[in-house]
């Protein structure tokens, strides 16, 4: 069993808590800290089994700690990572796993020399859904990737007050990307590896303050296939990834993201095609994407394997954020490494 610290009690802190206490037994969680010590957060750890601590500084000096889950504001990474990693704590963190490209490294390197784990929580690569599309992919069903295309949406510009730190300019940069749009680039490169390079445009439409509310951007993958992305976030939730392939596509896609993913699927008829098939409807076994995302890195612990790697995709996500960022700034494509 994995005993882990987590830093950051707001609603996404205390999902993650869920999601693994008293029904993991590879992964719990022994003790929390907050920068703020809201009586919310000191009730719900009592109600969750563990204490909550007078600073991250006791937490990461804990002997009994093997590892820290951070639930936290966007800027506070690369020190919460750092500081971890040298009092030999393995990380995860939510993501993206920093806003730069430079922060990235820093946190990757500071992670390797001291040889501790580090995992960004890309809950969605845990949905069997996706894990069946990238099996179609690999084994011919769907033909030869030629595009995939993608929103996630929601009035997440309406849910926060004027000073709350989802915002702020710099935790948000390009608008819903941070808190939405990175997971569906994270699920489109694991489908289709690393992105070549992007054409975004991302602008403040609603409000007079805080972050941009419509983002939108095309991208050209390494292998070829192009996708598109659009995130906006002073509208309705919903969210879908439809992927096209030479012999058919496959879509996700609903109003909720945070259960089990239906999936749709439709074939071309090589025999005849002007016969217009309805789509297949396929369902899953109910799972916890957070539930396995920590397991899976509890499981790395043990094994001494490392998640995030320089090179890697949780790397080169951040470098994406940033390309969108300079391009709908510049208003002109930018390649990306």
């Amino acid at each position: 069993m994995i005993n882990a610290g987590i830093i950051g009690l707001g609603r996404w802190g205390q999902n993650l808590v869920n999601s693994i206490q008293g029904k993991s037994d590879k992964i719990r969680v022994v003790a929390g800290a907050t920068r703020t010590r809201a009586q919310e957060a000191v009730d719900y750890a009592k109600q969750q089994g563990f204490p909550l601590v007078d600073s991250v500084a006791k937490l990461l000096a804990d002997p009994k700690i093997d590892a820290v889950i951070l639930a936290t504001p966007h800027t506070q990474r690369v020190e919460l990572i750092s500081a971890a990693a040298r009092a030999g704590k393995h990380v995860f963190t939510e993501k993206p796993l920093t806003l730069t490209g430079a922060e990235a490294a820093q946190c990757l390197k500071v992670c390797a020399d001291h040889k501790v784990t580090l995992a960004v929580g890309y809950n969605w690569r845990f949905q069997p859904a996706l894990q069946e599309i990238k099996r179609m992919l690999e084994d011919g069903r769907l033909g030869v990737l030629q595009h995939i295309e993608g929103n996630f949406c929601g009035p997440s510009v309406y849910r926060f007050g004027k000073e709350h730190w989802r915002l702020r300019p710099e935790e948000g940069p390009a608008g819903g990307m941070t808190g939405r749009g990175v997971h569906v680039v994270d699920a489109m490169m694991y489908l289709s590896g690393q992105i070549d390079n992007v054409y975004a445009q991302s602008y403040r439409r609603t409000l007079d303050y805080g972050i941009d509310d419509t983002t939108s951007m095309l991208f050209r993958f390494k292998n070829g296939a192009t996708g598109y992305l659009g995130t906006f976030i002073a509208t309705a939730e919903t969210w879908r990834m439809q992927v096209f392939g030479s012999k058919g596509w496959a879509e996700v896609g609903d109003v909720q993201h945070l259960t089990t993913w239906e999936m749709r699927v439709c074939y071309v008829n090589p025999d005849n095609l002007h016969l217009h098939h309805k789509p297949q409807l396929i369902t899953f076994p109910q799972t916890s994407t957070e539930r396995l995302e920590l397991e899976n890195f509890a499981d790395a612990i043990k094994a001494k394997r490392p998640l995030a790697v320089a090179g890697g995709d949780e790397a080169h996500g951040v470098a994406v954020l940033e390309a969108v960022l300079k391009s709908a700034q510049s208003h002109q494509p930018v390649n990306i490494g």
